[in-house]
């Protein structure tokens, strides 16, 4: 296996870039790009070298690296050319590479561009090969495979499962004498409680970082009074809906339950150590639930885990994340293989444990929970086991735009918070410019 280091994406490198260069690659990639992709692969017995990249930390690195290298040792004549990086820069990196003409065999990927890159036939359709158990996804959630599917192909596997949830600080509360908060309890009663912990600790800390423009907090509200976020190519949801959840959160914001304006926006981003919960401005934060023990890692104070308010039934079995292989790869089979080696292999799954997250296989996730012995990992197992029982239908991935979509809730929830708009204006503008994106 050979490693190469991250590099840094080269500037003025886009999403759009990557998807503009990948138009034509399947042609340079192996053949005809209306050709099957098994119809392209070589036939021979010799070594077959595939690169393969993901995002994450360090320890995602060395875990990965070293469950397939557990695959080469079962498949001699297979290597891997392997490469990662943090999650920022890193599709302008796959644009980068894409150019080049040197898309990898197998990359990671989320939600954001699930649904672009299957309209755009850059992911491999795996269908055929969950049909002939070439991989198997038996052993998933039915939601956890519905939500690797986009017009009924499965286009992707989930790396594993995760759920939004609420992170809070244990040790803080317990020096207040603030109950901690609890898996189900209502918005209104959440915000309650958060005005409560600003009030115990003397104005010196918010309860709650302001999720307004948290599309996943928006999403499981919608959610648990029987809308979403999405229906087919449109928002799932009108003026009103996010008129009531803008004013909710005006709410809070007068009593003095969420932080100022320019500590929420400093927070609105992906950079965990930024986390409002972690540099000692609210009690709790939002987050995915397996980002549990990074978290922890910025903090001498005990965190804890629990659902974000409103039903549980709201969340589904969704994918922290999931591994794609490239349409135009030479070794669809041998991809395929890897893929279901990842998902279904125990030796594998204890090795990469649950720093994604819980293992997408339920039955290897059995055998990986009983090795879990750090805290915060042993936080984010019980989490989900809990859940798991409470789970409700998987919706679709998000469609085309969504990332669009992410940046204009975050935009419009910014300039209500700093007075620039108003709730009304901001919505309008919003649901406009939301829809458009997503038309495109």
């Amino acid at each position: 296996m050979r490693a190469q280091h991250p590099a840094p994406p080269r500037p003025g490198v886009d999403r759009r870039r990557f998807l503009g260069a990948l138009g034509g690659l399947p042609l340079v990639a192996g053949g005809l790009a209306g050709c099957d992709p098994e119809e392209r692969a070589p036939v021979d017995d010799g070594p077959i070298e595939l690169s393969v990249f993901w995002w994450g930390g360090a320890l995602r690195a060395e875990a990965t690296e070293k469950a397939l290298r557990l695959y080469s040792q079962q498949n001699p004549r297979v290597r891997f050319r392997v490469t990662w990086q943090g999650l920022t820069g890193y599709y302008d990196r796959l644009a980068t590479q894409a150019t080049g003409g040197n898309v990898p065999d197998l990359f990671q990927i989320d939600d954001t561009v699930l649904a672009e890159y299957a309209q755009r036939q850059i992911v491999l359709d795996l269908s055929r090969y969950v049909a002939d158990k070439r991989l198997d996804l038996a052993g998933l959630p039915a939601g956890l495979a519905r939500y690797g599917q986009v017009d009924d192909r499965t286009v992707a596997v989930a790396a594993a499962q995760t759920g939004a949830a609420l992170v809070f600080n244990r040790d803080l509360l317990h020096r207040l004498g603030v109950p901690e908060p609890r898996t189900g309890m209502p918005w209104r009663e959440y915000v309650e409680w958060a005005g409560r912990v600003t009030r115990a600790s003397g104005g010196r800390v918010a309860g709650t970082m302001d999720p307004s423009g948290d599309y996943r907090a928006l999403w499981l509200w919608l959610r648990g009074q029987g809308g979403e976020l999405y229906q087919g190519r449109q928002l799932g949801f009108g003026t009103a809906e996010l008129l009531d959840w803008f004013e909710l959160w005006q709410v809070a914001r007068s009593r003095r339950a969420t932080p100022s304006a320019a500590l929420v926006e400093q927070a609105d981003t992906r950079d965990l150590s930024r986390q409002l919960v972690v540099t000692g401005h609210t009690a709790a934060s939002f987050a995915w639930s397996h980002q549990l023990p990074e978290l922890q890692r910025y903090t001498d104070d005990e965190l804890g885990l629990v659902g974000l308010p409103g039903s549980p039934a709201a969340q589904w079995a969704r994918a922290s994340m999931y591994w794609s292989a490239f349409r135009g790869t030479r070794h669809p089979g041998v991809v395929v293989d890897v893929l279901n080696f990842l998902t279904t292999n125990v030796a594998a799954g204890r090795i990469l444990g649950v720093e994604r997250g819980l293992n997408a296989s339920t039955a290897v996730r059995r055998f990986v929970a009983d090795g879990v012995t750090d805290r915060a990992q042993k936080q984010v197992v019980a989490f989900g086991t809990a859940l798991d029982d409470l789970l409700g239908p998987a919706p679709a991935p998000p469609p085309k735009g969504h990332a669009r979509v992410r940046a204009l809730l975050i935009a419009a929830a910014e300039s209500v918070r700093s007075g620039r708009s108003g709730a009304r204006a901001a919505t309008s503008r919003f649901i406009a410019e939301g829809n458009a994106a997503l038309a495109e």
